[in-house]
């Protein structure tokens, strides 16, 4: 064997030198990770830290008021913000443009933080403002607040991965969307591309003017949303009308059939529509009309069998008219099931973070915020509350297509302050305290309370380990099922127009954090301005 040269042999030594250090450095730097307490204190401080981070993202995000589908200013803030941190991001997942998935780390465990990016329509409303006054008048706005939860998360997110790098903790953080969810319009499209397959644990936020969460089944209802589209002939309304066939005659038929059941179901559904198209002009007789239904109940079964009277209603009115009906599911969500095990090892970090501290401008913006709508004059909630466990049906009615995570893995939802107790949901008055220091302050606490729980499942086996337990026991005897037909496309052209007629006024409202503190300042606003 020929003679290994001199400086290869060193080079050998060096590697085995580094090797060494190597191992003997890692070693130390793991007999030197603080305690559990002594790190959740760590993380709270770097939270408190980011705070004007945090405010940045809150008033950034409401200031681009992005309707479902269209959130496409949101979705490149948020995943520049994350690259610019070392995140590896995947855009345009599940066949929708603004949904991303991005994640820092390696190996188990993983753990999911998910939000909603979606505004509504008709909710424009200026900040600090204790009545009525929109920012666009009919334009889009967060008049439910899903403007904070990403700010929370993308928070939790930086935090948690600074202190795995420091103190070589091992596991995978992933950030997801909520793509377009007051359409229920993103889980189970993500559900069923896999993108949660190797998941632990799925941490998702949502605006509230509480502080809290919640475990077991149900947890709100679910639901199917989908449109029925009638199929006519068009004629001239006053010379021929005996000609053409009423798609929107079809549709009135429909609503009208429908109507006469509601006495024949269940107290505990609820079924609501619109007609997004009903014709031209009054003197064609209209060939093409489309419905939009959204059918909720309280299990997979009813609402299955919901959907399917629904579609006999429908059938029977295009038979009515001589159309014909095609039908398109547009979202779909189960009532949620969420993780006992998870949800109480949250609700004792909420606890430790506790309430936020409301200045006296704030308690003047929310009792005049009261006042104006006629509901009890609180003010803020100064205590946390209760864990809650599951609610009878019909309880709290309304739906979120998080459930269909949770039906896939264990998942808990924060709910952290930012609203105003009493304000309206899907209101403008629910936009009030959204880009204020109610909302600042409730987004920094939701991020102290969910890196408190991320730093419990990566360093304590026991809550994944009965998390796990719980996930098996809870679905056993019930197995998620897709209540949108596989192979659907995602409805990635909702509000597209919309967004492209209010885009011109919105982007003059952009919030520029390099010139303004807040949001607030930008807009010149004198907090509160109350009447």
């Amino acid at each position: 064997m020929a003679p290994v040269p001199w400086f290869d042999r060193m080079s050998a030594m060096a590697g085995q030198h580094y090797f060494l250090c190597s191992v003997l450095l890692f070693g130390a730097a793991a007999a030197q990770t603080p305690s559990p307490d002594v790190l959740k204190q760590a993380a709270m401080e770097m939270v408190e830290g980011r705070r004007v981070f945090t405010q940045q993202m809150v008033d950034s995000i409401f200031s681009f008021a992005e309707l479902g589908y269209q959130e496409v200013e949101t979705a490149a803030y948020v995943t520049g913000l994350l690259e610019k941190e070392g995140f590896q991001v995947q855009r345009g997942v599940a066949g929708m443009p603004t949904a991303f998935v991005a994640s820092w780390g390696s190996g188990k465990p993983v753990i999911g933080l998910m939000a909603d990016i979606d505004g509504l329509p008709e909710t424009s409303q200026k900040p600090g403002v204790a009545f009525h006054a929109p920012l666009i008048p009919n334009g889009p706005g967060h008049g439910e607040g899903h403007n904070a939860g990403q700010a929370v998360n993308v928070t939790v997110a930086i935090v948690v991965k600074n202190l795995m790098q420091k103190y070589g903790l091992k596991g995978t953080i992933r950030v997801y969307p909520g793509v377009a969810e007051e359409l229920l319009g993103s889980r189970t499209y993500m559900v069923n591309a896999g993108l949660f397959r190797d998941v632990d644990v799925m941490l998702s936020s949502h605006i509230s003017s509480d502080f809290n969460t919640a475990y077991g089944f149900p947890i709100g209802s679910g639901l199917v949303s989908t449109q029925y589209s009638f199929h006519g002939r068009s004629a001239h309304g006053a010379g021929s009308p005996w000609m053409g066939r009423s798609a929107l005659d079809a549709v009135e038929l429909m609503n009208a059939g429908w109507n006469y059941r509601r006495e024949h179901l269940r107290l505990e559904h609820r079924s609501h529509y619109v007609i997004v198209h009903g014709g031209d002009q009054p003197n064609v007789v209209p060939p093409e009309a489309t419905v939009w239904y959204f059918f909720r109940e309280w299990d997979f079964e009813r609402i299955r069998d919901l959907h399917a009277i629904g579609t006999k209603i429908a059938n029977a009115a295009a038979q009515m008219t001589d159309t014909t009906m095609t039908e398109r599911v547009l979202g779909a969500a189960w009532p949620g099931q969420f993780s006992k095990p998870v949800a109480e090892a949250l609700h004792a970090n909420i606890q430790r973070v506790g309430m936020p501290q409301w200045s006296p401008e704030d308690e003047k913006l929310a009792r005049a915020s009261q006042t104006m709508l006629k509901v009890k004059v609180e003010g803020m909630p100064t205590k946390v509350s209760a864990l809650r466990a599951p609610e009878a049906a019909g309880g709290r009615a309304g739906s979120d297509d998080i459930a269909e995570v949770s039906w896939n893995l264990p998942t808990v939802v924060l709910r952290y302050p930012g609203n105003i107790p009493g304000m309206i949901g899907h209101h403008w008055s629910s936009g009030i305290s959204m880009a204020t220091p109610i909302a600042h302050k409730g987004a920094t606490a939701g991020a102290k309370a969910y890196a408190l729980t991320v730093l419990d499942l990566l360093q304590d086996q026991r809550i994944l380990a009965e998390a796990k337990k719980y996930f098996a026991e809870a679905t056993k005897d019930t197995k998620w099922q897709s209540l949108i037909p596989l192979g659907t496309a995602p409805p990635v052209e909702l509000n597209r127009e919309k967004m492209e007629r209010f885009a011109p006024q919105l982007q003059k409202l952009r919030y520029n954090p390099a010139r303004y503190k807040t949001y607030l300042e930008q807009l010149g606003i004198e907090y509160p301005t109350v009447q």
